[in-house]
């Protein structure tokens, strides 16, 4: 994994003196074979998964953005979500197509360019047109605290901890996506990779990535479910891990030995090296999709090397023993995080969702199955829209009012995880849990809806557009998807209105003009 370049200065400088980090990124369609299997992608700066983003706590990021795709196979436009970042006053640059801004046109630039405003830990960048990312266009985002409160918990924290778990998928995504609308199924990736390394059923065996150890030594590995379907179950043979993290929020140390991370979660966990040296399977099989769907895929061969100075370079023989795993009830955000802080009063706006598929491939909330609108909601709420009726398409479009404490329930199962952009939320009822938990619910930005009558709540004080949806990429193309429109007199006048430069402002006339080809 290849580390961008950051101001090492910054590592020392207090949060006052915060640094703005420059990043450049180019979009390309070249060929990778991260399984074993060559095939066309669209990656960045020619990468899979693409390049490592590290700042620290406080920094501002400007990513000037060239799109230089050419295949006619995969969609030549594009655009960059960074998720799990509340962009306060950004909500431009947050990414979704169609929801914040229109898509970047094939041989053109556009700069994203915000603030961390004080998150720390882990999130990611990912494509956000249709089902583009998972052709590629993936990878991590670190944000370090130097003064992290739970520092005391580990004594190695760097690139060399930093660990991502993917599907990966022979065919590419337009031509999958098409299969999956005429036959139902959803795709079934072709093989699982750590660290952007795997192996498929009858494929080479290529080299495992390896996780350098020493024996004493504490290490937080930061954990990225950059996957497009399923969801991973990580674990180290013969090692307890400590859960510490979920979503960029830290929580109270809980001991284990499995976490189950779905897609777009990201945890941490510190790993103690106290084992005899020699190396470990680091295990993640997916979940998600049968070998018998596809004779490709076995999620057994989701694996990695755990490897101790002095151990010889092969593969372990070691086998897993199973053990405990993380449980949403065992989850507690820690006393910085203001646990509870939303309060066991009723919710000043309370919302239902519910999801049905009556018209399989597709899904509908509320009885509505959401298409993107021809015009970004971002955009409709800077001209002017602030009621329903003004909202095009009105009926996928929620208007949320400002400075409340919003409810959302979300009755049914299927393992759908859902990610609220511009907000993390408190899971005050947690899936297939008839407890409410007001005093310190477990707080993240993605959460699997796996049946009972999920709730989470989260307060409207961030004005913008922001994308509530599914992040099986597949299903959100097939309209497992919302908008809440925030505040919509605050985007555009007060301290709290969006900044929006004339390169953001210049997406949408592009992307009009271009041939439906290139779209």
């Amino acid at each position: 994994m290849v580390l961008l370049s950051l101001t090492a200065l910054t590592s020392i400088l207090p949060a006052a003196l915060a640094a703005t980090q420059h990043f450049d990124f180019s979009i390309v369609n070249a060929a990778v074979a991260p399984d074993g299997f060559s095939r066309q992608a669209v990656l960045v700066n020619g990468q899979f998964p693409g390049p490592l983003i590290a700042v620290n706590k406080g920094d501002s990021v400007v990513i000037p953005t060239h799109n230089q795709m050419t295949n006619p196979n995969m969609r030549r436009s594009t655009s960059i979500h960074w998720h799990g970042f509340f962009q306060p006053r950004t909500s431009d640059m947050d990414g979704p197509s169609f929801v914040n801004q229109c898509p970047i046109s094939p041989n053109q630039t556009f700069t994203y360019a915000f603030s961390t405003a004080g998150q720390t830990g882990n999130f990611w960048y990912h494509s956000h047109l249709s089902t583009q990312y998972c052709d590629g266009l993936r990878g991590a985002f670190v944000v370090y605290d130097p003064n992290d409160p739970l520092a005391y918990l580990y004594d190695v924290d760097d690139e060399s901890t930093i660990i991502t778990l993917a599907d990966w998928y022979h065919n590419l995504a337009p031509a999958a996506q098409n299969v999956f609308f005429q036959t139902g199924v959803v795709p079934i990736p072709d093989s699982g990779l750590i660290n952007g390394k795997g192996r498929f059923v009858g494929g080479p065996l290529v080299p495992y990535a390896v996780v350098n150890v020493e024996k004493g030594k504490r290490y937080r590995l930061r954990i990225f479910a950059i996957s497009c379907r399923p969801f991973f179950t990580f674990s180290v043979d013969n090692h307890n891990i400590t859960f510490m993290e979920a979503d960029g929020i830290e929580h109270d140390p809980v001991t284990v030995q499995n976490v189950d991370v779905y897609a777009a979660q990201r945890v941490s966990v510190i790993l103690n090296a106290d084992q005899p040296v020699g190396n470990y399977w680091i295990r993640a099989p997916p979940t998600g999709g049968s070998p018998a769907g596809n004779p490709n895929f076995d999620p057994t061969l989701t694996k990695a090397i755990l490897r101790y100075k002095g151990a010889p370079n092969a593969e372990p023989t070691t086998t897993n023993p199973g053990g405990p795993k993380l449980l949403d009830q065992q989850m507690h955000p820690i006393a910085q995080e203001n646990p509870g802080m939303l309060g066991s009063g009723p919710p000043d706006v309370a919302i239902t969702l519910k999801i049905a598929q009556p018209n399989p491939p597709f899904f509908d909330i509320n009885g509505i199955s959401y298409i993107s609108p021809t015009v970004p909601v971002l955009l409709q709420l800077l001209s002017g829209a602030a009621q329903p009726q003004d909202l095009l398409p009105s009926e996928q479009v929620f208007i949320l009012p400002k400075n409340k404490l919003i409810e959302v329930s979300i009755p049914g199962g299927g393992a759908h995880p859902f990610h609220l952009h511009g907000h993390a939320f408190d899971v005050i009822r947690p899936s297939n849990d008839n407890n409410t938990n007001f005093v310190n619910p477990l707080r993240r930005d993605v959460y699997p809806i796996n049946g009972g009558n999920t709730t989470f709540r989260f307060f409207s004080g961030n004005p913008g557009a922001w994308f509530l949806h599914c992040h099986i990429d597949w299903h959100l193309e097939a309209g497992l998807a919302i908008v809440f429109a925030e505040a919509p007199a605050d985007n555009i006048a007060g301290p709290q209105s969006q900044i929006t430069p004339q390169d953001w402002k210049d997406l949408c006339p592009m992307y009009d003009a271009l041939e439906a080809d290139f779209q």
